[in-house]
């Protein structure tokens, strides 16, 4: 029985099945440029142009790498290019950067190791098309570079949408409590791996997770001068906070301090501040804001790295009606939360110099990305059906699971359409690629390669 006021199961699924009506399932397999499309690279510059400037060579240059490297960045294009289309209005937290390398693993709390999204920079209530496009593009995008035929990029991408339409109609079928709990621990990836080689590969993941720690980072990062203990100086990619800087983030900690919970304030209140240091961090990221902190506990031999980076406004924001949250770094933290099985205990967010919005977390806590370049036709299915799996898990916390279960379907028709949009979409990606080389051999933007 159905407590009064709130939707029944068959409701809800016949909610999710009038959605075909606005957007049938095999549409989805259309990919066509709309006639005012944006250049990307103008999309791209105005991206950049309240980040720091000197670190947008950086940015361009990571991006020019290669087809897959550009795709990480562009989250902005490819929000343009969905939102130009009809979408199915079944609203679930976006992680808004769904691609490949947004996956992988990192310690829960009690410490064990679970296999989830990762990154929640563009996070946003939204379509949940818009993830799973993304996702499945990113995986055509990264079979073509890695050499493999079309016919195994096409059943790569199937395999990944296919996980997310059964696992949502299985997870569609579970209690509350029971979605809430899922997640996908380490142990469980073993059993995946079919062949050896590949049962290697996740093993020596597992062991480079538990390995990725704030003391394997205090070892690698820091250095002692004159006696005392700072990071190192690596420029452009690591650079010394300077003094206004330092006072800045000195400031800023206390006010994050106030947006952990009580017994977390408690905790990280036996921290001392040591050192500070600018990094540049990823591919669409780079040129925010963002430090790392060195904070030492019981002694010197206790470190804790925290990571402090900029919040900007999610790509979908001009394409979506607002959200319930004012606070870019409250909306990234918020959406981590939701989306995650278990999240960092020292997540938090806070307003710095000129009113700029960030957020923090740890920097190192036994996170590991999958090396996809290196993957097999095979190892590529496996991730990307993993990836598949992570993200409906996700979307069933945070959207209507029942809705989107019953609009998907018993059939395979969504898994192939949005197969043939990814592949389309890929041939989409290596043009916007060829553009932005353009653009760099023509001096209209700056690359630095190989940074």
């Amino acid at each position: 029985m159905t407590a009064p006021g709130v939707p029944s199961p068959a409701d809800r699924a016949l909610s999710g099945k009038a959605a075909r009506k606005h957007v049938s399932r095999s549409a989805h397999a259309a990919w066509m440029p709309s006639v005012d499309r944006p250049d990307p690279v103008a999309v791209l510059e105005r991206q950049g142009q309240d980040r720091l400037p000197e670190l947008l060579p950086i940015r361009y240059g990571r991006m020019a790498a290669s087809p897959f490297a550009f795709l990480r960045g562009a989250a902005a294009v490819m929000a343009a290019d969905l939102a130009a289309a009809p979408h199915t209005g079944l609203t679930v937290q976006l992680c808004g950067d769904a691609h490949l390398l947004n996956f992988g693993l990192y310690a829960s709390p009690e410490r064990a190791l679970l296999f989830d999204l990762s990154d929640f920079d563009e996070t946003f209530p939204g379509p949940f098309e818009w993830d799973v496009k993304r996702l499945a593009a990113s995986v055509a995008v990264a079979a073509r570079e890695n050499g493999h035929p079309e016919a195994k990029a096409a059943r790569a991408t199937l395999a990944a949408v296919t996980a997310y339409r059964t696992t949502i109609r299985r997870l569609a079928r579970l209690g509350e409590l029971d979605v809430w709990y899922t997640r996908i621990d380490a142990e469980q990836l073993l059993p995946l791996a079919r062949s050896a080689r590949n049962r290697r590969r996740v093993e020596a993941s597992l062991s480079r997770a538990r390995r990725r720690t704030s003391l394997q980072a205090y070892g690698k990062l820091t250095e002692v001068i004159d006696g005392r203990r700072r990071i190192i100086h690596d420029p452009p990619l690591l650079e010394p906070a300077g003094i206004s800087d330092m006072a800045s983030l000195r400031k800023i900690f206390s006010d994050y301090r106030s947006t952990l919970s009580e017994e977390r304030r408690l905790l990280l209140d036996r921290y001392r501040f040591v050192d500070a240091a600018r990094k540049v961090v990823g591919v669409g990221s780079v040129g925010l804001r963002c430090f790392i902190v060195l904070l030492a506990g019981r002694d010197t031999d206790d470190p804790l790295f925290l990571q402090i980076k900029e919040a900007r406004p999610a790509v979908w924001e001009e394409h979506l009606p607002s959200g319930p949250f004012d606070h870019p770094g409250h909306r990234i933290v918020a959406g981590q939360r939701l989306l995650q099985a278990a999240s960092d205990i020292f997540l938090g967010w806070m307003s710095g110099p000129q009113g700029r919005a960030f957020y923090w977390r740890q920097l190192r806590d036994m996170k590991v990305t999958a090396d996809v370049a290196g993957m097999s036709p095979g190892d590529l299915v496996s991730y990307a059906r993993l990836c598949g799996t992570a993200l409906a898990r996700a979307h069933a916390r945070s959207g209507d699971r029942i809705a989107i279960a019953a609009y998907l379907g018993g059939a395979d028709t969504f898994d192939r359409a949005i197969t043939d949009f990814s592949l389309a979409y890929a041939d989409q990606t290596a043009a916007d690629h060829e553009a932005l080389g353009a653009a760099v051999a023509a001096g209209v933007v700056r690359a630095a390669p190989g940074v």
